[in-house]
């Protein structure tokens, strides 16, 4: 077993001090949970009833964090695939060899990769209507999740593109393909595949970024956590306020996990297809390139 690159094996004693140190951070860790515990008990916040109207059907705080939830993967959902369509163009734009091209292409990427996602979506929103272009929450929000995000997945496509070998290139140009044939047949699917983890996990960034339409007034997973809020204080002052944010924050968590699962199966998937390609032999009743072409030597 070879010994790693960027640091040294850990000695007896280093071992020695990380598992104290590690013991120590787990008691500082345990620590500050059972201080939150104790202090959310002593304000009655631990209380078995207030948590039931998070599954109380007669509130209809299960149906709205629903509905709500839904309303956050369908931005989510389409601001993804046009930002993935989008960036796949941006990524093709900046690799081309026309400058008249990839200088404009590059700007735009630039651009909106140095702009704050918030401050594109509050242009879209508050700006856009001063030149008589008006657009809903919805429409101001999906679109500034696709501008920010076409930016960043154009520089994970160029980078996926990038990582393939040259000699792979060469080939296909060699053997009479176009360049964006080359692009299509050759180089995107191999790089998709090395991307998908990345992607997956951006469209976890993605959707923890639409808990920003609870500016503008779309009604996601937040937003619809302080409207419930809102309901619920004239009758029962804030009773229920801990429950609800908690409730809306545990549904981003759990879809968050899932989707970070997804990421690390497909990875795992990608990397056994990956390896069994490379092990995989040949039939013996398939004639081989080289034979075809008359021998190494021909």
């Amino acid at each position: 077993m070879s010994a790693p690159v960027l640091f040294d094996v850990p000695g007896p004693k280093a071992r020695a001090r990380i598992r104290i140190g590690t013991a120590i951070g787990a008691l500082v860790v345990l620590a500050i949970v059972g201080f939150v515990l104790v202090r959310l008990a002593g304000n009655d916040q631990l209380d078995p009833q207030r948590w039931a109207v998070l599954f109380d059907p007669g509130s209809g705080v299960p149906q709205a964090l629903a509905e709500a939830l839904l309303r956050t993967l369908k931005v989510a959902f389409v601001g993804m695939v046009f930002a993935t369509l989008l960036g796949l163009l941006l990524a093709a734009g900046r690799l081309s060899d026309h400058r008249w091209v990839r200088i404009p292409v590059t700007t735009v990427i630039e651009f909106f990769r140095a702009i704050p996602l918030l401050v594109v979506i509050f242009a879209l929103f508050f700006i856009l209507p001063s030149f008589g272009i008006r657009l809903s929450a919805y429409a101001a929000l999906t679109g500034g999740l696709v501008l920010y995000n076409m930016a960043v997945l154009a520089e994970i496509f160029r980078a996926g593109i990038l990582s393939i070998d040259k000699g792979q290139r060469e080939a296909a140009f060699g053997i009479g393909l176009r360049k964006s044939q080359v692009m299509t047949l050759v180089l995107l699917p191999q790089a998709v595949r090395r991307m998908l983890p990345v992607l997956i996990a951006q469209l976890v960034v993605l959707l923890k970024d639409s808990s920003l339409g609870f500016i503008i007034g779309y009604f996601e997973l937040l937003r619809q956590a302080r409207s419930l809020v809102e309901f619920f204080i004239p009758q029962f002052g804030n009773q229920y306020t801990f429950q609800l944010y908690v409730g809306a924050g545990l549904i981003y968590i759990i879809v968050n996990v899932l989707l970070s699962q997804l990421a690390k199966l497909v990875e795992r998937r990608s990397s056994s297809t990956t390896t069994a390609s490379r092990n995989a032999v040949v039939p013996a009743n398939t004639p081989s390139v080289t034979g075809a072409a008359g021998g190494p030597g021909s």
